[in-house]
């Protein structure tokens, strides 16, 4: 980027909404953008030029494979999961991207207090999140026993945060209110090294 300014990894950035909503709002903050799917880096980079923007850096690279081996240790101040692939089979469950091990990188790439911000509109989904977040000694879960859900298989347990203000209805979560899902918030602070 050229500077030295916080920065964000949107990891599956999609067509952009997301993304580029941020950098506009956020002029002082540097944007990383991970995404696999080409005609949505299209879209991105296009909505980017639309609003102006020059706080955003694409990368065409699957998050799982490219971090370990792209970025350096405590580099980012947040890093965005919102609403990835659920592989809603559960043969394909294995798939997913909010695992252990990755939790594991993503706190390696955030600096002591950083943030993963997670959402997703799949329950399961949620309360994956939330366990791999708080089974994580690198992680604290702010939330931790908020905002239950009677439908968790754990009702009581919660660990659920309010819907991030930054964080904007794209069409994926339209889509998913549309079908009678509503979105899960989950969050993971960085706890300090050493």
């Amino acid at each position: 980027f050229g500077r030295g300014a916080p920065v964000t990894l949107e990891i599956g950035s999609g067509t952009g909404e997301q993304v580029v909503a941020a950098a506009a709002a956020h002029p002082e903050r540097d944007f990383l953008a991970l995404e696999v799917w080409v005609p949505g880096i299209a879209k991105l980079i296009s909505k980017a030029v639309d609003a102006g923007v020059g706080n955003i850096r694409v990368i065409e690279a699957d998050a799982a494979q490219a971090l370990p081996i792209m970025l350096g240790e405590a580099c980012l101040d947040e890093v965005w999961t919102f609403f990835p692939d659920p592989w809603r089979k559960a043969r394909h469950r294995k798939r997913r991207l909010v695992c252990d091990s990755f939790a594991l990188e993503v706190a390696r790439l955030l600096r002591d207090g950083g943030v993963w911000r997670l959402a997703t509109d799949w329950d399961d989904y949620a309360w994956q999140m939330r366990d791999v977040v708080e089974a994580c000694e690198l992680f604290e879960n702010p939330h931790a026993g908020e905002r239950p859900d009677p439908a968790d298989p754990q009702p009581e347990r919660g660990g659920f945060a309010p819907r991030y203000d930054g964080r904007v209805v794209t069409h994926f979560e339209t889509r998913g209110i549309d079908a009678g899902r509503h979105a899960h918030d989950i969050v993971g602070v960085r706890r300090p090294r050493g």
